[in-house]
């Protein structure tokens, strides 16, 4: 199974990559699609597409394209939930110890990562960071 995971510009700043991927490929997650790139407007509204109606849509989009961000597809068993389990809650006040997000997270606008909630959302993601659904489909 794939999921996507994307480091976000706070863990970008904080020099996080690594231990991102670290923490992956320890728990035999393998990293099958890996790039560095900025999000323009369009490709973070697409992203965020389920946000679209809320409040916070524009401070998000803002934030998602203020610096780089490292898209990755990650491959192993139950990876979509496994890796959610291991990104922790959306809110780092909620997230556990031993979690991204509860060892590294500032707060819930800057939470170190992003990895898709389901399979149908690692394969939209994937295909929109990925030119191609080449890497879904390997």
């Amino acid at each position: 199974m794939k999921t996507f995971v994307a480091v976000k510009p706070d863990g970008i700043r904080r020099g996080l990559i690594g231990e991102v991927i670290k923490r992956l490929e320890k728990r035999n997650l393998s990293i099958i699609g890996l790039k560095m790139l900025w999000m323009d407007r369009s490709m973070a509204k697409d992203h965020y597409s389920a946000h679209k109606d809320k409040e916070f849509f524009e401070d998000l989009i803002k934030y998602i394209t203020s610096s780089p961000v490292v898209a990755m597809v990650v491959e192993g068993e139950n990876a979509v939930s496994v890796v959610r389990n291991m990104v922790g809650e959306t809110d780092p006040k909620e997230a556990a110890p031993g979690t991204i997000r509860g060892d590294f997270a500032l707060d819930i606008s800057k939470n170190i990562v992003h990895a898709a909630d389901s399979e149908e959302s690692a394969r939209k993601e994937i295909s929109l960071f990925f030119e191609d659904d080449e890497l879904y489909n390997h």
